[in-house]
């Protein structure tokens, strides 16, 4: 890490310019789209269907929970095998999820046990992406490439939940789950059409997919910022995948008309969108600093709204807690600097895995608290979770050791002393 790693800032323009980032970007951007549009309609169809707030939150859920299976057990193909056929694969597995949803009835049990299967591939896509990501783009252009997958993913939702509100109202559930497939072999078509074949990044062969993939997950939990770094990256984004679970249940509660309900579930994502394209443009060093004080903007929002407001007041609420999930970017560079190279795409697999699982168990959670007090309530006591993570995000505590860097001071040249090792005073940012 150069002395200047956390001062060098990329521009938009500049990720946007590289040929192959484009492909990656526009596949992805449309599977989301797909993929939003299913766990909206899937979510809608359980809870007209049972009236339950737990059976939506786990139609929600469901396809998060068991990525932790994939991720552990799998996750060392996405070093192993071409970047590019993981990604087709797992468009193609979710483009066949959400047409079979779609086309055919089943019990509740039996539709969720089917998106519980496919969610055990995804890591591995999620991976072999990640992998690819980091090998197009370097420094802080690897962090803006991150941040413009979070801006598209949150402006795919959006586009998924239009749909899904006109979808819903035109075609029923159902339909909209047809669309949702038609969007991911759109997914597919793209990323054949459009993103260049990558190679394996290499790892003994020889040994078997489940041993390389333990053996990998246990090198990389090996270390303590990284354990760290995961933990900031997982619980939040759980905290509010469990509270935009719970907004279907909520818009009843509050006795909002059905037409709304698209516009709670959007609102999360506008600000999503908002705060990545602001905090995108700062410099590295500011977003780290900001990471703590985005966890508050992402909290407090979600503990005021049980208190029971008018519909402009909640969506706007939910907006400004969408501008919080920014904090995420300044985390993407320690990340990447804290994980071994040889492991990058089991390393984003597993982050993969961890995130999606601990957003299936939140909805659980969450719900269950819903049932026995109010939605409202559970989506309180998200918002004060997640505040509660605000001391452990202070950023002397996540930066690697790999920060510290070999420097000569000005007063050992004064005084003819030789090389000594100092943290790099681009990344001293307080506390």
């Amino acid at each position: 890490m150069s002395v200047d790693a956390y001062d060098r800032k990329a521009t938009y323009r500049e990720v946007l310019a590289a040929p192959a980032f484009t492909g990656l970007f526009a596949g992805r951007s449309v599977a989301i789209v797909g993929n939003s549009l299913q766990i909206f309609a899937l979510s809608v169809l359980v809870y007209s269907s049972t009236g339950s707030p737990l059976l939506s939150a786990l139609a929600f859920g469901a396809g998060f929970l068991p990525q932790v299976f994939g991720g552990v057990l799998l996750g060392s193909l996405a070093d192993r095998v071409g970047a590019r056929s993981l990604i087709l694969t797992g468009y193609a597995l979710e483009a066949l999820l959400s047409g079979v949803l779609g086309a055919f009835r089943m019990p509740v049990p039996v539709a969720l046990l089917l998106v519980a299967a496919v969610a055990c591939y995804m890591p591995v896509a999620y991976g072999a992406s990640g992998r690819a990501l980091a090998s197009l783009l370097r420094g802080d252009a690897y962090v803006l490439g991150r941040s413009l997958f979070t801006i598209a993913s949150s402006a795919a939702q959006l586009v998924g939940l239009a749909c899904g509100g006109v979808l819903l109202a035109a075609m029923g559930a159902r339909g909209a789950l047809l669309a949702s497939a038609v969007f991911g072999l759109l997914a597919v078509l793209v990323t054949v059409l459009t993103m260049p074949a990558m190679p394996a990044a290499g790892g003994d062969n020889r040994t078997g997919t489940m041993r390389a993939g333990l053996a990998g997950s246990m090198e990389v939990f090996a270390d303590a910022t990284v354990r760290r770094l995961f933990l900031l990256q997982w619980l939040p984004p759980a905290m509010c995948a469990g509270a935009e679970s719970l907004l279907v249940a909520y818009a009843g509660t509050r006795h909002f008309p059905a037409a709304t309900v698209s516009a709670l579930m959007a609102a999360i994502p506008v600000g999503m969108v908002a705060g990545n394209f602001v905090l995108g443009r700062a410099t590295p060093r500011r977003r780290l600093r900001a990471v703590p004080w985005l966890l508050a903007v992402l909290g407090l929002p979600f503990a005021f709204l049980p208190v029971r407001l008018p519909l402009l007041a909640a969506v706007a609420l939910l907006v400004v807690a969408g501008v919080g999930t920014a904090y995420a970017i300044g985390l993407q560079r320690p990340f990447l600097d804290a994980v071994p190279e040889d492991r990058s795409g089991q390393a984003f697999a597993l982050l993969s895995a961890g995130l999606m699982t601990v957003q299936g168990l939140a909805p659980v959670l969450l719900g269950g608290i819903a049932e026995v007090t109010a939605p409202g309530t559970a989506i309180g006591v998200a918002g004060v979770a997640v505040l509660l993570l605000i001391p452990a995000a202070r950023p002397r505590k996540f930066l690697p050791r790999r920060a510290s860097i070999t420097i000569i001071s000005d007063r050992a040249k004064d005084h003819g002393g030789s090389v000594s090792a100092v943290r790099d005073p681009a990344v001293d940012i307080g506390s």
